[in-house]
């Protein structure tokens, strides 16, 4: 955006007068800075953070460790940041986006999740019906190679490979691709 002319004549009047540009200007009184409490409360209105991702976000934005902890508590003790919660919404996404148990296992340990509550996610997958993982397979299968019926040895291969990767069991890629139903 080009300024005025009108502007330009001021900042070169007030700089030969030796004051910047900025001072000469109205000043809108300046926000204060927000209190680790503040934004740690910023990111979880974004979304679910845990313990861990939330206290490593507010050390990247600079707030003292000591400062990060005793918000990320406030928040805990508040309701507003909770593991379990935080734990039950990652895995009914990656369960919905075509992801094995085994991957969610692995991704909510990599974000500081106890156990239990790992365990507690896996509930609530089993309660809402999400955790028929061998169906959950073969409509992956289905979606990234089609409807094939018979598959040859070498697809087969694929396509375990394919779900080994997405964190499915050997069971279940063993079902998915060997008990296909015919197309």
């Amino acid at each position: 955006m080009k300024r005025s002319t009108r502007n330009r004549d001021c900042d070169v009047r007030n700089l030969a007068e030796g004051q910047a540009p900025d001072e000469a200007a109205e000043r809108k009184p300046r926000r204060p800075e927000a209190t680790p409490a503040q934004r740690a409360l910023g990111l979880l209105v974004r979304r679910e953070h845990s313990r861990k991702e939330l206290a490593r976000k507010l050390l990247a934005r600079g707030v003292a460790e000591e400062d990060a902890a005793a918000a990320v508590n406030r928040m805990s003790e508040a309701g507003w940041q909770d593991d379990g919660r935080f734990a039950c919404s990652l895995a009914r996404t990656r369960a919905a986006a075509g992801y094995g148990p085994l991957w969610i296992r692995a991704e909510l340990a990599s974000h500081g999740i106890a156990s239990a509550e790992i365990d507690g996610a896996f509930v609530a997958l089993a309660e809402s019906g999400d955790d028929d993982w061998t169906a959950q397979a073969r409509d992956l299968l289905q979606r990234r190679y089609g409807r094939t019926g018979q598959r040859d040895l070498v697809q087969q291969r694929k396509a375990a490979d394919f779900l080994a990767r997405r964190g499915f069991d050997g069971d279940c890629i063993r079902s998915a691709t060997r008990d296909a139903p015919d197309a």
